[in-house]
C-alpha cells in the first residue's frame, strides 16, 4: 500500500466515507456541520453566488461588468453550451465488485508527478474579481500541489505570482508580442522565475465577438488592467522610455471603468500614462496579427522546456504539432469565447484521438494531450481522460470561487472537484488514471444527441 493508504487506514470509518487523498474532503465537509466555504459544492450554485457577489461591481450602466467579463461568450453562446452538452453524450458504464478501496489519481506530465490530472487554466485580469487576484490563485495551487498556468494577461507581474506560488508547480501562457525582443525578454523572465513549461495560445490572435463585453463597453485592458506582465518587462518599458513597473504598481480593486474614464477625461497624468501604455501593448499582442507554425518554431528555438500549443481543435493541426516536434497540445475552444458555432472541445478531443499519428506520438511520450473547455465536475474529468486526455484544465468555475472567497474559495473548489473525481473513479470500478485513460469505447457509451 502507499503511504496515503496507510494514513487512510488510521482514520475512523464513517458512514458514506471513502478512502483517498481527495475523497476525504467530503468527510471533512460533513463533520464540520457547516456549509461549504463557497456556500455549495454545486457548480451552478457557485456560479450564481459569484454573479450575486459581483452584482454591484462597477460597470457602465451599473451592469455586472466583472462577472460578465468572465462569463461572457462568443456570439449567442452556442459553443459554450455545446461544450457542456458534449459531456452528457458520453455515459459511464460502472463495473461492480472490484477491489478499488485504495485509489490514486496521481499522474505524470512532462516527467513530473502531480497529485492529480487537474491544472489551473490561464485566466487573465483576476484582479477584477478579488483584491488578491492571481496571488490568491497561486497560493491555493501551491497549497494543494496543483500546477498553475499563469495567463499572459495577468493583473500581476509574473515575478509576483512566482513568489506567491513559492515551491508550487507553475507554467506560463504567452500571448506573444510582435517584436521578438519583447518575446525573448518575457521568456527570460519566465525561466528565471521558475515556470517550467510554456503554453502558447493560438486561438486568440484577435478577440472574438463577445456581446456582453461590447454591450457594456467593458474591457479592462484599455486601462492597463491585465497588462502587468508587459508593464513589468524591461524591454517593453525601455521602448516606451520608462522603467519597468514594480510589484506595488498593481490595479486598484474594485476596478471601476467609469472612474478611470473620468480621471482620464480630467487629465490625470497616471491614468493617461496607463491608457497610453495599454495602447502600446495592444500594438504588440492580440491585435489581429495572425501567427503561423513558423512563428511557433521561433518559440521552440528560444525556450528550454516543454512547449505546449493551446487551442488545437482538429486532428490535422494535432498531426502538424507532432511533425513540428511540439511537446504538448491543449484541445480547447477557449471556453466558447472565440467562435460561436464551433465544435465542442470534447468532440474535438474525440476526433483528434482517432488519429493514428497522434495516438502513436502520445504512446511514445513524444506528445502530451491536455483538455480544456467545459470541465465542471469529477465525472467530466473522468470522461475527458477516457477519451484520451492526460490532464485537464479547470477554468471559469475557479474564477467564480476566487470572486466568492479568495484563496480559500479556490482551494475549496479544487478539493471538491477532485473529491468528486476520485469518488467517481472508484464507484465506476477503477483504481487509477491508467485504468481509464483512452478506454472510452470500453468503459463508456455514447448516446444519441
Amino acid at each position: 500500500m502507499t503511504p496515503q493508504a496507510d494514513a487512510d487506514l488510521e482514520l475512523p470509518r464513517t458512514y458514506g466515507a471513502a478512502l483517498g487523498r481527495w475523497s476525504g474532503y467530503m468527510r471533512e465537509l460533513f463533520t464540520s456541520r457547516l456549509p461549504p466555504p463557497l456556500g455549495s459544492v454545486d457548480p451552478e450554485k457557485i456560479e450564481q453566488a459569484a454573479r450575486e457577489k459581483l452584482r454591484h461591481s462597477p460597470g457602465r450602466d451599473h451592469r455586472t461588468g466583472s462577472f460578465n467579463f468572465v462569463f461572457g461568450n462568443a456570439g449567442t453562446g452556442e459553443t459554450y453550451m455545446s461544450n457542456r452538452a458534449a459531456f452528457k453524450r458520453w455515459q459511464i458504464v460502472p463495473r461492480m465488485l472490484r477491489d478499488v478501496t485504495y485509489r490514486s489519481v496521481e499522474t505524470t506530465l512532462f516527467g513530473v508527478k502531480y497529485p492529480s490530472p487537474l491544472l489551473i487554466a490561464p485566466i487573465g485580469t483576476q484582479s477584477i474579481l478579488h483584491e488578491d487576484g492571481e496571488v490568491a490563485t497561486a497560493r491555493a495551487a501551491q497549497a494543494l500541489g496543483i500546477p498553475m498556468i499563469l495567463s499572459g494577461a495577468a493583473s500581476r507581474s509574473l515575478e509576483t505570482i512566482a513568489k506567491a506560488n513559492g515551491t508550487g508547480a507553475r507554467w506560463f501562457q504567452l500571448y506573444w508580442p510582435v517584436r521578438d525582443e519583447f518575446t525573448l525578454s518575457i521568456l527570460s523572465r519566465v525561466k528565471q522565475s521558475g515556470y517550467s513549461a510554456l503554453v502558447v495560445t493560438v486561438d486568440t490572435m484577435a478577440v472574438g465577438w463577445r456581446p456582453m463585453d461590447i454591450d457594456s463597453s467593458f474591457l479592462p485592458f484599455v486601462h492597463s488592467v491585465g497588462c502587468q506582465v508587459a508593464l513589468s518587462d524591461p524591454a517593453f518599458m525601455k521602448a516606451q522610455g520608462l522603467e519597468p513597473f514594480g510589484e506595488t504598481d498593481e490595479p486598484q480593486f474594485p476596478y471601476d471603468p467609469r472612474n478611470v474614464d473620468e480621471l482620464y477625461a480630467n487629465g490625470d497624468a497616471k491614468t493617461k500614462q496607463l491608457v497610453q501604455l495599454a495602447g502600446a501593448w495592444g500594438g504588440q499582442a492580440v491585435n489581429g496579427v495572425f501567427r503561423t507554425w513558423e512563428h511557433v518554431r521561433f518559440l521552440k528555438k528560444n525556450w528550454e522546456g516543454p512547449l505546449i500549443v493551446k487551442g488545437i481543435m482538429c486532428a490535422e493541426d494535432a498531426e502538424i504539432a507532432v511533425d513540428e516536434g511540439i511537446d504538448g497540445i491543449i484541445v480547447s475552444n477557449h471556453g466558447g469565447r472565440q467562435i460561436d458555432g464551433s465544435i465542442s472541445s470534447l468532440l474535438a478531443l474525440e476526433n483528434i484521438m482517432q488519429s493514428p499519428k497522434v495516438r502513436e506520438a502520445q504512446a511514445s511520450g513524444k506528445l502530451t494531450v491536455l483538455f480544456d473547455s467545459g470541465i465542471r465536475t469529477g465525472s467530466d474529468i473522468f470522461r475527458a481522460i477516457a477519451l484520451g486526455a492526460q490532464g485537464v484544465l479547470l477554468g471559469r468555475i475557479y474564477a467564480y470561487a476566487l470572486a466568492i472567497a479568495g484563496q480559500a474559495g479556490v482551494e475549496s473548489l479544487i478539493k471538491s472537484i477532485l473529491a468528486d473525481f476520485e469518488l467517481t473513479l472508484g464507484l465506476a470500478g477503477f483504481k487509477n488514471i491508467a485504468d481509464i485513460h483512452g478506454r472510452a469505447a470500453e468503459i463508456m457509451v455514447k448516446v444519441p444527441n
